[in-house]
């Protein structure tokens, strides 16, 4: 399903998940995206890459960070842009997927960004595509969100170069998290040294050990040694039953706090790919401490996703000096 994603030659033609890619391939993409970091520095912050092509955020979920860095991303390249508001849209009057993609190409769109509470609705719409349309997936239920995987590892580069030293731990809401999934995927393409996964049982997917990472139940042993802690959301939305006892336990078990951040590396960094729950997966004092790198990802976002966008198009990129 992934082979969709390229082209005959190898080049990126849509980005649905990071299966399927190759470590060159990913290696570009973050290269590409370091071409683009010094954009947002420049008093014009816009290139002509994308001039003339026309991009839909096609989200059937609320976002904020991810749809404002691809609408920010897309108009730093000079793309037109058009959010549609599917809860105002004939979706909600019973027209179907497929019928709004084939709405959308008669206006002449050039590539559609696609979030979706259903698994593998971006593949769905890549298959069901025309040929010049490019599909990237922003998130598709508890399957994949690539493009936020692509930018936590150029946030990961820019701190920590080589991948086969890092001790990597995911903690959190495994179970329902589209995030780890490409983490795991992602870290594992680049060589990571070690990817652990710290969670309860009952926020662990059955498959977790199949996808060859150590799992810790004690986030105290699990944090140990480590370079780079990435901290998950809890996505009670996505849950079903009493997975967990209380949101106080759950902190006083999970939540990282400066204590246990102590554990690892002196220089560890973290992360999270938002939205945070202070007090619940992270203290406000780790949130905003100097180890935290959230608000870089951020930052990080829009450079990764002008990156994938230019990529997807097949456009030439020019090299970081004649960008600035």
């Amino acid at each position: 399903m992934s082979n969709i994603q390229l082209d005959n030659q190898g080049r990126l033609r849509h980005l649905l998940s990071i299966q399927g890619l190759n470590k060159d391939l990913l290696t570009l993409i973050l290269d590409t995206a370091e071409n683009f970091s010094s954009i947002s520095g420049q008093q014009v912050k816009k290139v002509p890459l994308l001039r003339g092509k026309t991009i839909v955020n096609l989200f059937f979920e609320n976002s904020t960070r991810t749809l404002s860095t691809f609408e920010l991303a897309a108009k730093r390249l000079s793309a037109d842009v058009m959010n549609l508001n599917v809860r105002t849209s004939s979706t909600q009057k019973g027209e179907s997927l497929l019928d709004t993609l084939r709405s959308l190409e008669a206006m002449h769109c050039d590539m559609f960004i696609v979030r979706h509470p259903d698994s593998g609705a971006a593949h769905f719409i890549a298959h069901h595509a025309s040929r010049h349309v490019s599909v990237i997936n922003a998130g598709d239920g508890c399957h994949a969100h690539p493009s936020q995987a692509i930018l936590d590892m150029f946030t990961i580069r820019r701190h920590k170069p080589s991948f086969p030293d890092l001790r990597v731990a995911i903690i959190g809401d495994i179970l329902h998290s589209r995030v780890a999934r490409s983490e795991i995927h992602a870290l594992t393409l680049l060589g990571a040294g070690e990817i652990r996964a710290i969670a309860p049982r009952t926020l662990l997917p059955h498959s977790i050990n199949s996808l060859g990472v150590r799992v810790f139940h004690d986030i105290k042993e699990g944090l140990k040694d480590i370079d780079v802690i990435i901290m998950l959301r809890l996505q009670r939305e996505r849950m079903q039953g009493a997975l967990l006892p209380s949101q106080r336990e759950y902190f006083q078990l999970y939540g990282l706090t400066e204590e246990k951040l102590n554990l690892a590396q002196p220089d560890a960094i973290v992360m999270h790919p938002g939205p945070i729950n202070r007090g619940i997966e992270i203290a406000s004092d780790v949130a905003d401490g100097p180890h935290s790198v959230i608000l870089e990802q951020v930052s990080h976002g829009i450079a990764t996703r002008m990156a994938i966008m230019a990529m997807t198009m097949q456009i030439p990129v020019p090299e970081a000096k004649e960008t600035r």
